[in-house]
């Protein structure tokens, strides 16, 4: 990335567009008084610097992320009423920097909670967890019941917190949506971040507490009780029944302690939301510097999102460790294709309106900026949503690109951390993991401070480079594992964020 004046920004040499830093005004002198701006460019958005015939490829990021859908000349603005979502015949070729070496350094450690099966949690939380939105409200009306001041009584503990959902019955038993939903829900069970969970149906639905505790093997471990309303006499009786269970995990949880342990206990949860023309530019990458640091240290990194990696696929494809992981992660491409076909939409409906306004106009221009928070690492692993992670290094899940739902898969797949990009402000937290939000501009970092925890906008400013700000994101996971809450937990989210993939007809 090159700062080619004070107000544009050159992310390759191949580009024949730049950023604007700030908003410049019409007549405004860029790329070092080369060219004026003939027209109001808002910050974050496109400018072109050489003329772009119609149905000629727009290069950013030294890639094609659409064509010209009328001649575009000399500063003018480039967005949605002069850039398409297609890609030219002949695509110009790509020109990607060359991977900084990431050296392993010395191990570094957190502190964490090492739990019985080995696996180590970044939280130490109690859950009541599901089966059915038919045994929600009692779900709640259970972990209400501790207050802080019942906590206090366990110390070490943070919270009890009931993860409910709209699913679990209307739906085959033999289906997809029924597989990924338990899925889900067993990957939550067992997660390192509970030292319990009390796993709550109501007893006619579809989704049967028994046989979840049967095919995935939860029955008789001790860190996971069960109840069902209907067996339990009703409301009151559950809750009843349901306070004096979770009162055992609690006992249970307060036993556990931090210890040090290494880095490599990270399995970390890539996320990006609220996207703009600087997510690219700045939070991303530098999530990809603390990404490659971390797997140098030998943990995991999860990207997702399958839709919104489409266009920018070939950069993974490139660094998969085998042609077989390169082929599944082509073929959940496919997938999304049939699908999305088949409910009448295509994946080039994103982004979203909020993308656009930050300047982002194509799935292909949002897709190269998302996979910058992969780093540089090779691809080891391609999962299916909530599939148990067993890689190290960088892999990838499949997922919606729906943030709640893609992270609710990468927690049930594992992941004890998160880290979330936004450039117009998500707010989203993740309980029971520690989500991390990094603004890509200062603006917004100012503007939502009580949201953000890293301001990643002194890339775009100038006054940071990529690497030293993806050093400070990776001493904030290790501070965050180690029990320094985050922004989103001290507002409280985290409960509301539970969103499992809802697949297959409602019946």
């Amino acid at each position: 990335m090159k700062n080619t004046g004070t107000l544009s920004l050159r992310l390759n040499s191949a580009d024949n567009v730049v950023v604007a830093r700030t908003e410049i005004n019409r007549g405004t002198p860029i790329e070092g008084g080369a060219l004026r701006a003939v027209e109001t460019i808002p910050a974050g958005h496109k400018i072109a610097v050489e003329p772009i015939a119609l149905g000629h490829a727009v290069i950013k990021y030294g890639s094609p992320i659409g064509i010209a859908s009328r001649p575009i000349g000399l500063g003018q603005h480039v967005h949605t009423h002069n850039l398409k979502a297609a890609l030219p015949e002949s695509p110009a070729a790509i020109v990607r920097a060359a991977p900084a070496v990431v050296s392993a350094e010395f191990p570094f450690m957190f502190d964490g909670f090492r739990r019985p099966d080995g696996r180590v949690g970044t939280r130490n939380f109690v859950g009541v967890l599901t089966t059915v939105n038919c045994s929600a409200t009692v779900a709640r009306m259970i972990a209400n019941s501790f207050s802080q001041q019942h906590l206090d009584d366990y110390p070490g503990v943070d919270g009890v917190v009931a993860l409910t959902h709209t699913s679990g019955c209307g739906m085959s038993t033999t289906g997809e949506g029924f597989d990924v939903l338990r899925r889900t829900l067993a990957g939550y069970a067992i997660h390192p971040n509970f030292a319990g969970v009390l796993i709550l149906g109501l007893g006619c639905e579809q989704n049967q507490v028994a046989a979840l505790l049967d095919d995935f093997r939860l029955r008789g471990r001790m860190h996971v009780e069960a109840l069902v309303i209907q067996d339990a006499g009703g409301t009151r009786a559950c809750v009843a029944a349901g306070i004096e269970r979770v009162t055992r995990l609690l006992r249970h949880a307060a036993e556990a302690r931090r210890r040090p342990v290494p880095a490599s206990e990270l399995m970390l949860a890539l996320e990006c939301g609220g996207s703009d023309g600087y997510s690219g530019i700045s939070a991303n990458p530098a999530l990809g510097v603390a990404a490659d640091l971390l797997v140098a240290q030998g943990g995991t990194v999860v990207l997702s999102e399958t839709p919104e990696i489409i266009g920018a696929e070939h950069i993974l494809i490139q660094r998969a460790a085998s042609s077989a992981i390169g082929q599944q992660l082509l073929d959940r491409i496919k997938w999304w294709r049939d699908y999305t076909s088949r409910h009448g939409v295509s994946v080039s409906d994103n982004p979203s309106e909020g993308n656009r306004a930050g300047g982002i106009t194509t799935i292909f221009e949002k897709a190269l900026g998302a996979v910058a928070k992969a780093g540089f690492s090779p691809l080891q692993a391609v999962y299916e949503y909530g599939q148990p992670i067993d890689r190290r290094g960088l892999v990838f899940m499949d997922s919606p690109g729906y943030d709640p739902v893609a992270v609710t898969g990468q927690v049930a797949s594992g992941c004890n951390i998160v880290c979330f990009t936004t450039g117009r402000g998500s707010v989203f937290g993740c309980r029971p993991v520690p989500s991390i939000k990094l603004s890509t501009n200062s603006a917004l970092s100012r503007r939502m401070s009580d949201d953000v925890d890293i301001d990643c906008g002194g890339i775009v400013d100038g006054n940071e480079s990529v690497q030293s700000v993806g050093r400070r994101i990776f001493e904030q996971l290790l501070a965050t594992a180690s029990g320094q809450p985050t922004c989103s937990e001290a507002l409280g989210f985290g409960s509301d964020e539970f969103v499992p993939w809802q697949l297959g007809a409602v019946l």
